[in-house]
């Protein structure tokens, strides 16, 4: 269970989403947030991963076998700590063993949980390192769901441009369920 994902840089910024919407300066800046915040999760539910690097913290039962992590491509694991109560212990490489596979999806085993019911992992996921890097193609779809999004304000349940599912469509990594 996911109990926290650090807050990120949009891979597209105020500025260039009212660009692309041709609206003028200081009209609708949290509008226009508020539809890049919606347009971000929206690519991220359909691609399945995370577009920019921040941090997850996601706890999970201690139990033997591998664990998936919810969140992918996993860039780096950085804590792993076993949990009583709300007490963490910080457990150490030899008490863990993890897997990335090339599509950045990642496997966690606890070989040696000591006392704790519960284990906490914090890792970073994310396509790019910040906002310029992620592919342009990615960016040119958040920007036409943000136009869609904007305009279907006034018209709800139009559905989003096909061009959108086009451009995310590569970057698209699908679970056939998560290994718990």
């Amino acid at each position: 269970m996911i109990v926290g994902i650090e807050k990120g840089t949009p891979p597209v910024g105020v500025a260039e989403a009212k660009a692309w919407l041709r609206l003028g300066a200081g009209q609708d800046d949290a509008v226009v947030a508020g539809l890049i915040r919606a347009a971000v999760e929206l690519c991220e539910a359909f691609t399945g991963q995370m577009l920019i690097a921040r941090r997850v913290t996601e706890e999970f039962p201690a139990a033997p076998g591998w664990v998936s992590l919810a969140r992918r491509p996993v860039v780096a694991i950085e804590t792993v700590a076993g949990m009583t109560g709300e007490t963490l212990v910080a457990l150490t490489g030899d008490d863990w063993q993890h897997a990335v596979d090339r599509d950045g999806a990642a496997r966690l085993s606890i070989d040696a949980p000591g006392d704790a019911a519960r284990i906490r992992v914090t890792y970073r996921a994310g396509l790019a390192d910040e906002a310029n890097a992620v592919p342009e193609a990615i960016r040119q779809g958040l920007v036409r769901m943000i136009q869609h999004l904007h305009e279907a304000r006034d018209a709800p349940g139009q559905a989003p441009p096909a061009i959108v599912a086009a451009l995310w469509q590569p970057w698209r990594r699908l679970s056939l369920g998560a290994a718990r």
